[in-house]
């Protein structure tokens, strides 16, 4: 039985995986980070300003602009937080009961490092055990050379 792609995709030509108009992908330029903090200062994770501090500063220091950033505090714990980036996300959810945070850090381009992101993240609610899963992202080729420009300069 051959794989099904979901009809539901935006572009429709790709529902098909046997369309003769199948996407070729290039040199990977995303990367997509996958980093789980375990025994981890549980006042820290259940902050929000330290939790909205520590985001911003971790996309400043992985080389991207950040474009927004919202979180919010659970109650009675806990705190979300999701940073727009020109060049993708940053996301954290955090257990403080649990003394763990989970965090996705995906980047487009050449000129990002999302693993100082993590390396930072990592420090910063001192973690003593962490998980960092590292996936690559094809890209299709005419995205390759192809950059946005924010409205902010």
């Amino acid at each position: 039985m051959e794989p099904m792609t979901s009809v539901l995709h935006l572009n429709s030509r790709w529902a098909n995986s046997n369309s003769p108009d199948k996407r070729q992908f290039s040199e990977m330029v995303s990367k997509h980070c996958i980093l789980e903090l375990f025994e981890c200062d549980a006042i820290k994770l259940n902050d929000e300003a330290f939790v909205r501090t520590t985001v911003m500063l971790a996309a400043k220091i992985s080389g991207a602009q950040l474009l927004n950033l919202i979180t919010h505090r659970f109650q009675p714990q806990g705190v979300t937080g999701l940073a727009l980036l020109a060049e993708s996300h940053i996301s954290i959810h955090t257990w403080p009961e649990s003394r763990y945070a989970a965090v996705d850090v995906f980047t487009c381009g050449y000129h990002t490092i999302p693993e100082k992101a993590c390396e930072f993240l990592c420090k910063e609610f001192e973690s003593q055990r962490f998980s960092l899963q590292n996936l690559r992202r094809a890209t299709p080729p005419q995205l390759t050379n192809n950059y946005r420009k924010s409205n902010k300069s």
